[in-house]
């Protein structure tokens, strides 16, 4: 009976707001970070995952971690593993750190970091890599994990079985075409909000170059630079190529409506986090007054219960998850199905630090297993900082490749860890080097 000896965490940040890589209208300067952790069992199996963070307060998810993980110290691994919908109960639900959220922000999302350590050992178990692991349960299985409280009414334990069971038929030829021919994909890494107009078109032209068919560009900072930005890249690509737009919820609602107005004769494809994402109405009111652009929204919704609300109010023609916002695998695999039932596509969410790396596989097991189609559906990248995980994301010709190691993807490398832990990894000695030159000041 293997136990769970340890629970390791560490604070990793790379200092990517010296480039601006990553900025948007709201978040200016980001250091794109992660609250990693490991779980090990005196067995010597582990888990790997994290919460992603954009820099300072990444200490505070990071001890978040660390109270959730008391809980499963000396707990058996078998048991957790073999019911993973009673292991996030335990986590999410607990009676006290609960009290935290509910069900949302840092004590949400660190009980979802070790929810996925949980996850990631029982694809290493199975020999799979999560999508396909995911794929290849019984729908009776999935069902289990999901916890319908609050959701019952838009989405019961029926209706997900009722998906997953038709989403057998076919089953085996979309997982090979997925392994064969990958996952669309589109790239924010030409749009960031403190680039210049020459790398702006430079980046654009890589992108289209490279085959991503939908590109999309920060915008709410000022009309006019969005004005300009979006002309010049219209003049660029034309008027036919897809250029999404996406204010990281800077607006109120009537701001953005007069905003978008202004916006509309560039054809954006849609408008992402117009305004805050807890704001319901806000979303509904906004894609009834800009119609026909569509409205997305997702990569900072708490839970499945605004998930499932936006859904409900007609709110949002694209649902973007996030593959650390919400409590893990369980409450993603909730989020997969309420879209499914309300026939809205996912384009998840990937911007930050190994947020490509897991969040591939909620696309390609939706794929698999739930909406059977990939029509209006892209997974974000963005090229920054994959060659410190086990498995980096591959992409080819705008698409994903499928991940083929066991685990959901979160294992980064020792040497990134050691060299990125945040003060005083070698990394982050040298950035405080170089910032203080450049008059920055020490990180």
């Amino acid at each position: 009976m293997p136990v769970i000896s340890a629970v390791h965490t560490h604070d990793v940040r790379f200092p990517t707001s010296l480039e601006l890589d990553g900025s948007d209208a709201v978040n200016v300067d980001p250091d794109y970070s992660a609250a990693y952790v490991r779980l090990v069992a005196d067995n010597g199996e582990e888990g790997h995952g994290f919460v992603f963070t954009a820099g300072r307060g990444n200490e505070i998810v990071v001890r978040a971690i660390e109270s959730f993980g008391a809980l499963l110290l000396g707990r058996d691994l078998d048991e957790l593993v073999n019911d993973l919908g009673a292991a996030s109960r335990l986590l999410v639900h607990d009676s006290q750190l609960r009290w935290l959220g509910p069900e949302k922000g840092v004590s949400h999302m660190a009980a979802g970091a070790l929810v996925n350590t949980l996850w990631d050992i029982a694809a290493r178990r199975a020999g799979k890599p999560l999508w396909r692991y995911l794929a290849e349960l019984p729908p009776e299985e999935l069902v289990a994990a999901i916890d319908f409280t609050h959701i019952s009414d838009a989405l019961s334990p029926q209706d997900a079985l009722d998906i997953l069971s038709a989403g057998q038929e076919g089953k085996a030829e979309r997982i090979a075409s997925l392994e064969e021919a990958g996952y669309p994909a589109y790239t924010t890494s030409p749009g960031w909000l403190g680039y210049s107009d020459e790398k702006l078109l430079r980046l654009s032209r890589e992108a289209a170059d490279q085959g991503f068919p939908l590109i999309k560009l920060k915008v709410g900072g000022d009309l006019g630079d969005d004005r300009r930005r979006l002309g010049l890249v219209r003049d660029l690509l034309g008027r036919d190529f897809p250029v999404a737009i996406d204010a990281n919820q800077r607006w109120d609602v009537p701001e953005a409506v007069a905003w978008l107005r202004e916006l509309a004769e560039f054809d954006p494809y849609w408008i992402e986090e117009a305004t805050s994402t807890d704001d319901v109405l806000g979303h509904a009111r906004i894609r009834r007054e800009i119609a026909p652009m569509r409205v997305a929204t997702g990569e900072a919704v708490p839970s499945r219960i605004v998930f499932k609300q936006l859904l409900q109010a007609e709110a949002i023609d694209v649902m973007q998850i996030d593959s650390t916002r919400v409590a893990g695998v369980n409450e993603n695999l909730a989020n997969l199905l309420l879209a499914r039932k309300f026939g809205i596509p996912v384009c998840p969410h990937a911007g930050g630090v190994g947020l490509c790396e897991l969040v591939q596989h909620f696309s390609f097991f939706d794929y698999a297993a739930v909406s059977g189609s990939q029509d209006g559906r892209f997974i974000e990248y963005v090229d920054h900082l994959h060659e410190h995980f086990a498995e980096p994301v591959i992409v080819r010709a705008g698409r994903y490749l499928a991940p083929r190691k066991p685990g959901i993807g979160a294992q980064m490398l020792p040497e990134s860890i050691e060299r990125w832990t945040f003060p005083d990894g070698a990394g982050w000695v040298q950035v405080g080097d170089r910032a203080a030159v450049a008059g920055r000041g020490t990180p």
